[in-house]
């Protein structure tokens, strides 16, 4: 079913962030995970305040912010695709993946992990097998 936005049940919103950026980031991950394949429609406006919950008013302001961000673009009338310029999906790939990177490193070094140390435990995590995500997904 086309009108169907993956499985957004998965998404948890916190109430530390506003929910129309949540619903962004859920989709850019949507994207960059080729669950959405550049070019392809997204769901109705209607549709996807259905599946998400949320107004019709919190959709458009997130199409808004992804058309300003060159990740989707409107066909008046046809409507909404994400973008194929696979440079966009890729550098979105890699900003989102600095930003993990980033948080992670600032919550060991909160920890005292200097950056030699905080290299040594990843190396020693990925080598070890599965991770916690890893083992997750399945679920």
């Amino acid at each position: 079913d086309s009108n169907k936005i993956g499985d957004c049940m998965d998404l948890k919103f916190d109430n530390n962030t506003p929910i129309y950026i949540q619903i962004m980031n859920w989709i850019k991950e949507q994207i960059v995970s080729n669950k959405f394949l550049a070019g392809s429609r997204l769901p109705s406006v209607r549709d996807m305040s259905e599946q998400f919950n949320v107004t019709s008013n919190t959709i458009q302001r997130v199409l808004r912010e992804l058309e300003i961000e060159g990740i989707i673009y409107t066909q008046r009338g046809i409507g909404v695709f994400i973008t194929e310029d696979m440079d966009k999906i890729t550098n979105l790939r890699l900003s989102m993946s600095k930003q993990l990177v980033e948080k992670f490193i600032g919550s060991m070094r909160l920890l005292g992990f200097s950056n030699d140390e905080i290299i040594d435990v990843v190396i020693r995590i990925t080598k070890a097998g599965l991770t916690d995500a890893d083992s997750n997904k399945d679920k």
